[in-house]
């Protein structure tokens, strides 16, 4: 990776949203950091001067004999391939691996990968056409093969789109999460499942522990559409491995850290050391955009009056000579204690938002997981509570996806019905899309 000046690295902005007040006592301090990458994506596709070749993709097709079931799927698959090889802009390197029991290379083969132009796209087209399906599912196994490829590559950017249409049956939950623990951090993934004879909680695992986005394709014909606008959203990145830092006073315990939106991700556990009293948390590629984070802390008890620094947050990009970091823009949470209960009484409504949208993704999965066990009782409770939660905050695409599971009495109650036949597609779109949020609005 290039060490980037700041005129060519994408102008990121941190904005804090909090209540700094606290009442006398009070110890936990919440904010909501807005940020903001500005000027990535905008050049169109082209890398910004002074960069190293911008990105790698590897794309990891599921071959194994249930895309067979309908037949239409591993054409589909086929086409959505290339549809995404003919989305790479000129000059991108890339690879296609077919995923069975073992991770073969389709295209370019011999542990290399190629690099985007009108012949090698036409070339990975002509061996797309050669894909067949037979075999087993072992996603590791593809997970380390484009860790291979991807490693080989001077890139700024390392990207993995993964196709798959059933369980990973074929190795244990142990080997998939090594291989996950061995490629977090070297490349980001997005993970997608087609049709319904899937694992929602692989994929969205994988997706998540590899910071990319998780979806489900319920209709094979909609692969195309879907894995072009993948294709998209990562040709718009334009810097990786930008590191959230957490710098705390003496004192003060962190709490949580999550990402709030546009999806809900609990970082906490993904902290790693950098120096005195600060930890990094992975944030991923950026492009154009802009995302929240919900930081807590917990600080010591002080007086009527006194105000301290609660926490400094700093986006910062490593240097790959091993320099210092560059920070790319910070932001201050702070706590002041006051006798005024109003000002330490009032939620700073960012806080309450995103407070209320980790809540509803949390009790869709309960209310899910109480649903498959037999716990209608349960169910019911946990699922009327996310009606009216989404209700509440506006997330009018969660709604819709609840009303197809529960017949809604009153959503501003959270009375509702579970319904007595519900699609297996509708249930697993509920649980696979569960952790998206709606912005607040400011």
């Amino acid at each position: 990776m290039a060490n980037f000046s700041k005129s060519n690295v994408p102008q990121f902005s941190v904005e804090v949203y909090q209540n700094e007040y606290l009442p006398e006592g009070g110890r936990e301090v919440n904010g909501i950091i807005t940020v903001t990458s500005t000027g990535g994506g905008t050049t169109g596709g082209v890398p910004l001067p002074g960069r190293a070749t911008g990105a790698a993709v590897v794309i990891m097709v599921d071959c194994s004999g249930s895309m067979d079931y309908p037949p239409t799927k591993m054409r589909n698959a086929r086409d959505a391939t290339a549809a995404a090889v003919d989305t790479l802009r000129d000059g991108t390197s890339f690879a296609v691996v077919a995923g069975t029991h073992v991770a073969k290379e389709v295209y370019p083969g011999n542990g290399r990968l190629a690099v985007a132009d009108p012949r090698t796209r036409a070339e990975a087209r002509g061996a797309l056409r050669r894909l067949s399906a037979g075999g087993g599912t072992a996603i590791g196994t593809w997970l380390r093969l484009a860790d291979r490829l991807l490693g080989a590559a001077d890139v700024d950017i390392r990207h993995g789109i993964l196709l798959t249409d059933g369980r990973n049956e074929h190795e244990s939950p142990e080997d998939l999460r090594a291989a996950l623990d061995a490629c977090a951090g070297r490349f980001t993934c997005d993970a997608r499942g087609v049709g319904t004879d899937w694992e929602v909680k692989e994929v969205t695992g994988i997706a998540s522990a590899l910071l990319g986005t998780a979806d489900i394709v319920a209709d094979p014909a909609g692969l195309s559409a879907d894995f072009t606008q993948m294709m998209e959203n990562a040709m718009g990145k334009e810097v990786a491995d930008v590191a959230l830092r957490l710098w705390t006073p003496v004192g003060v315990e962190i709490q949580f850290v999550k990402q709030v939106a546009p999806t809900v991700a609990d970082l906490t556990g993904r902290r790693t050391e950098a120096g005195p009293r600060a930890g990094d948390y992975p944030t991923g590629s950026w492009g154009d955009e802009s995302r929240d984070y919900h930081v807590c802390v917990r600080v010591p008890e002080a007086g009527i009056g006194q105000e301290m620094l609660a926490a400094r947050v700093s986006l910062v990009l490593p240097d790959p000579s091993g320099g210092a970091p560059q920070t790319l823009s910070q932001g201050l949470v702070r706590a002041v204690w006051t006798d005024d209960m109003v000002a330490s009484t009032s939620i700073n409504p960012q806080v309450a938002h995103y407070t209320g949208q980790a809540e509803l993704a949390q009790v869709i999965q309960q209310g899910l997981d109480a649903r498959k066990s037999g716990d209608f009782d349960g169910a019911t409770a946990k699922l009327g509570r996310a009606v009216q939660l989404a209700s509440a905050s506006g997330n009018e695409d969660t709604a819709k996806l609840l009303s197809k599971v529960v017949d809604v009495v009153d959503a501003a109650t959270g009375t509702v019905r579970l319904k007595a036949k519900v699609a297996e597609a509708d249930e697993m779109t509920l649980e696979t899309r569960s952790t998206k949020t709606v912005r607040v609005k400011k």
